[in-house]
């Protein structure tokens, strides 16, 4: 064993086949936008279960258009997950709009159900129900995508499923990103998601309205739908125009090119990832607590976070990451409190406003969890990670 070897927490996987067809997009005609991209939006949305599919350049621009394409505006509300990259906050920012969030179950690290209910409760009181709720599958597992459905349904929400963690996971025994519980869910092609395009994203949808929607916001607001355009003067060609102020948050042929190879190969990346998860709940110390999985769902493991179970163990998070970088073991931390950061204390959140996710900030490391983890790196984890408890 190469003692001196770094394990990262997380890499890409990239196959010769994935190089060959990024090679051969670069000789093509188009590099850009050209076909390669409806065809990764329509193998994706396939596979996914969903009508429609809206590529952009990150699954944060994704979040965004999803955002607009909902009317986001000044004075309203986004409700998201203080357990999350800051994106998931950023896009009701970047409408204009006022950012709340909801605190996290103890078990799942999702987005409670029940604290979700009783802050509806309270806003209809106030008159400051959200607009939109994004719950975020954090790691790979689907939230209780049913009972916020349900919510929205009586207190009048739109939802935008932030599956970015969660390409290829199931709830319901149905794939995330079917909608059947949300208007729009987006995903991240990031090189350490489930699968890459180097970066990118995917908004999936049922509807067609918001899938047009999304398309011009996407692509400078312009189209060169004829039923869209305005009638101008015969005399004039007009083959485009700009209907609405847009963004240009296009994908390129070669990344399309990318996420379509590696499409080929979700099931076999998620099998690979729950297999090292399995590796992980037999051989891992009880000291830690390790990630409760719901009945009615199937994550993707994207992250594997463990938590220091103070009851047993005697050490600190702390102690334990700083053991596991020692001994070149690629720790991080999955998330510090969206609400915690500069920005946001600046709008006037504080430390204990999301109790839960603040203390699971405090006690959770991800360790490392990738298709190309050996076998021989999964034991060197466990071995690390128990000795980091002596």
């Amino acid at each position: 064993m190469n003692n001196n070897k770094i394990i990262p927490y997380s890499t890409q996987t990239i196959s010769d086949e994935d190089v060959d067809i990024v090679i051969e997009t670069l000789k093509s005609t188009f590099i850009t936008q050209g076909p390669k991209v409806p065809e990764f939006e329509n193998k994706f949305a396939v596979y996914s279960g969903a009508k429609f599919g809206v590529a952009s350049n990150s699954a944060t621009s994704s979040l965004h258009v999803a955002c607009m394409a909902l009317d986001l505006n000044k004075g309203d509300w986004l409700w998201t997950s203080p357990n999350s990259f800051v994106a998931s906050a950023n896009c009701g920012i970047y409408c204009g709009a006022k950012v709340d969030f909801v605190d996290i179950d103890s078990k799942t690290y999702n987005m409670s159900v029940n604290i979700l209910e009783q802050k509806l409760i309270e806003a209809s009181k106030k008159n400051k129900l959200p607009k939109i709720v994004i719950p975020v599958h954090y790691a790979g597992q689907s939230c209780e995508m049913k009972k916020i459905y349900e919510l929205s349904k009586v207190y009048g929400f739109k939802i935008i499923e932030d599956a970015s963690h969660a390409a290829g996971a199931d709830y319901m025994e149905k794939k995330i990103g079917c909608c059947d519980y949300s208007d729009i869910t987006v995903f991240s092609f990031h090189p350490i998601k489930i699968i890459t395009t180097i970066e990118g994203g995917m908004a999936l949808t049922n509807d067609d309205k918001l899938y047009k929607k999304m398309i011009s916001h996407r692509s400078h607001g312009i189209t060169s739908d004829k039923n869209l355009m305005q009638k101008r003067n015969d005399n004039e060609i007009w083959n485009y125009q700009q209907i609405i102020l847009g963004h240009n948050y296009r994908m390129t042929d070669v990344q399309a090119a990318l996420g379509i190879s590696q499409l080929n190969r979700i099931d076999k990346f998620i099998s690979l990832r729950r297999d090292i998860a399995e590796f992980y709940f037999k051989n891992l110390p009880s000291d830690y607590i390790l990630p409760y999985q719901m009945k009615n769902a199937k994550s993707s493991f994207h992250l594997f976070p463990i938590r220091v179970n103070y009851k047993k163990c005697q050490k600190t998070q702390k102690d334990i990451f700083e053991y596991l970088v020692k001994n070149n073991i690629g720790a991080n931390l999955h998330y510090i409190p969206i609400h915690r950061q500069p920005f946001y204390e600046k709008l006037g959140f504080k430390s204990g406003y999301c109790p839960e996710a603040e203390k699971y900030h405090r006690e959770t490391i991800s360790i490392p969890i990738y298709p190309d983890l050996t076998k021989q790196d999964q034991d060197k984890v466990v071995s690390v990670l128990t000795k980091a408890l002596i």
